[in-house]
């Protein structure tokens, strides 16, 4: 099948949000839910179910024990609310992939985005948004270090004074993200690390860094106080996590679950099956 990134979908137009009368869509799946553990409180990533609406994805979400949806738009923040879920990370105009923190020209624009959204952000109770390093284009990692520290300064404040973390996303370059610059865990500690506020910190995704660098235990433990969210995909492929896949998935979450992790592990895989069956599998999986 064609790859798929989260790029891709994003360029198709988003779903309209559902009217008031939302018709039941989860009621349909009669599958028995355990009580969940909740040693990892699961989310969903929005941009992997672009087919199914928001409204229904969370109806879903809910009734399979997630408790919340990642990357919504501002106007989408409340949808998961009505189904008791939160929006868990969201977009909030913290640039993208290959333009963001990593040059000053860039801050002013963040800057005036995080000023009109994170208090949109702090109302609808979403703990975490988003951004990025953006990409190298001959730009040394040190210089982009300094130039990202600058801007998350800049930005910190924002974050604090909303009860809003800016998570700043690790990517793969070796594959999805060619040239991205914050495709190591230890240069993006160095950046949270020297910023040096609770409400900065990493998007840790599973899948990338396993392509990057594996070692993702010891890697967690040693850097916990520095991740403020994580995202799971099957590596390799971006698909479900399941026999195919060369993460130990449970070992990975218990770990999380240890360290006293309490933000949101959120399931960013592009299913290659029902979606929604699969959806549910790899609750059960991180359900540790």
């Amino acid at each position: 099948m064609p790859k798929i990134t989260r790029r891709t979908l994003l360029k198709a137009s988003a779903i309209g949000v559902a009217g008031s009368q939302v018709p039941s869509f989860a009621s349909t799946f009669a599958v028995a839910i355990p009580a969940r553990k909740g040693r990892i409180r699961q989310s969903v990533s929005r941009w992997c179910y672009q087919k199914i609406p928001l409204d229904q994805l969370s109806e879903y979400a809910a009734q399979i024990g997630l408790r919340g949806v990642d990357l919504l738009q501002p106007e989408e923040y409340e949808v998961p609310r009505r189904y008791g879920l939160v929006c868990s990370m969201a977009y909030a105009g913290g640039g993208d992939i290959k333009s963001a923190l990593n040059r000053v020209e860039n801050h002013a624009a963040i800057e005036q985005a995080f000023l009109t959204n994170i208090p949109k952000a702090g109302k609808a109770q979403v703990p975490n948004i988003i951004t990025f390093s953006g990409t190298r284009a001959g730009m040394s990692d040190e210089q982009g270090a300094r130039n990202t520290i600058a801007g998350l300064n800049r930005l910190k404040k924002i974050a604090e004074d909303n009860g809003v973390v800016i998570c700043l996303e690790l990517l793969n370059s070796k594959h999805d993200h060619p040239d991205y610059m914050c495709d190591h865990t230890a240069w993006g500690v160095r950046v949270a690390q020297e910023v040096n506020s609770p409400n900065v910190k990493l998007l840790y995704d599973i899948y990338h860094m396993q392509i990057m660098e594996g070692d993702l235990i010891d890697t967690i433990r040693q850097n916990i106080q520095w991740i403020g969210h994580f995202h799971t995909g099957g590596v390799p492929g971006r698909h479900e996590l399941d026999g195919t896949q060369e993460v130990q998935w449970d070992g990975v979450m218990r770990a999380i679950a240890d360290s006293g992790f309490k933000g949101y592990v959120a399931h960013e895989f592009v299913p290659t099956a029902d979606p929604l069956e699969s959806l549910r599998k790899a609750t059960d999986l991180c359900d540790v």
